[in-house]
């Protein structure tokens, strides 16, 4: 029986109550097939000390939400390329 026969059928029979975990580790084989995102994936957390001048931009970013001047993606989207919004 050829292997993608042989996987639909243990799909086919794993129970109702774990496919969601399967579901999990079939896209956890299918994403880190890609060498790319893999090296993503299995990167280390970035453990450098946020900078003063970091701090200071997530700050500004934060009151800028909380004051609502925040746009969506769809408002940008319909921007042509290159423009900014204002």
């Amino acid at each position: 029986m050829p292997m993608r026969d042989t996987l639909h059928r243990l799909v086919d029979e794993i129970p109702e109550s774990e496919l969601a975990v399967a579901e999990r580790f079939l896209n956890y084989l299918r994403a880190t097939a890609d060498p790319v995102l893999r090296a993503l994936l299995e990167a280390p957390l970035d453990d450098e000390p946020e900078t003063d001048e970091e701090r200071r931009a997530v700050h500004e970013a934060r009151e800028e939400l909380a004051r609502g001047e925040v746009r969506t993606l769809e408002v940008l989207r319909i921007l042509p390329r290159g423009q900014a919004y204002r």
